[in-house]
């Protein structure tokens, strides 16, 4: 093992350890490995994005993990230089439900049933085994119902960066929800 005198500026640190990551980390396991601050970290992070919105990859964040992913603008010559199955089928039913879950996350079972109006355990159990959605906890409630995210495959799936990029869910009077809805916080039910 050779060492060397070269040391790496936090940017390129953060790179390169999320390079080498399985998947998805959170911000703070990610900081502590590079041996910085949190103030330190996320400065490193907003300058990691700037630098790689100039390249082929981004970086994707859900919550309080983020990864490295290529741009979407390449997916089509990646699919094609590794010979992916590009075509991913979902009935209308199934992008009913997704959609309500991307907009409503977290959300439970019962709670996308009383929008859709109709059962949705099948289309649930697609969208679950399509890894486009997750289980990320349960709600405080009678029952304790099973409360549904969106993943990484989601939002790559779809070419978002995050959540916070999804179009604004119109309304048919012309406002859009997001001016009649509450403020939600999208990061706590995603950490983990």
């Amino acid at each position: 093992m050779s060492e060397t005198t070269e040391t790496l500026s936090p940017v390129a640190l953060l790179e390169a350890l999320l390079f080498v990551a399985q998947g998805a980390v959170r911000e703070g396991d990610l900081f502590t490995g590079a041996g910085l601050s949190e103030e330190e970290g996320r400065a490193a992070l907003e300058a990691l994005e700037a630098r790689l919105a100039e390249g082929g990859l981004r970086l994707q964040r859900l919550g309080k993990r983020l990864q490295l992913v290529s741009a979407p603008a390449a997916a089509p010559q990646i699919e094609r230089f590794l010979g992916l199955e590009t075509e991913l089928r979902l009935s209308q039913a199934a992008l009913e439900a997704l959609s309500i879950v991307a907009y409503a996350q977290p959300v439970t079972r019962p709670q996308v049933e009383a929008i859709r109006g109709v059962g949705s355990d099948s289309v649930l159990r697609t969208l679950l085994s399509a890894g486009l959605i997750e289980d990320v906890g349960r709600a405080e409630t009678v029952g304790r119902p099973i409360l549904y995210a969106t993943t990484f495959e989601f939002l790559q799936q779809f070419g978002l960066e995050s959540v916070e990029d999804l179009p604004p869910l119109e309304r048919e009077e012309g406002g859009t929800a997001e001016e009649e809805a509450p403020e939600r916080d999208l990061s706590t039910s995603q950490e983990g």
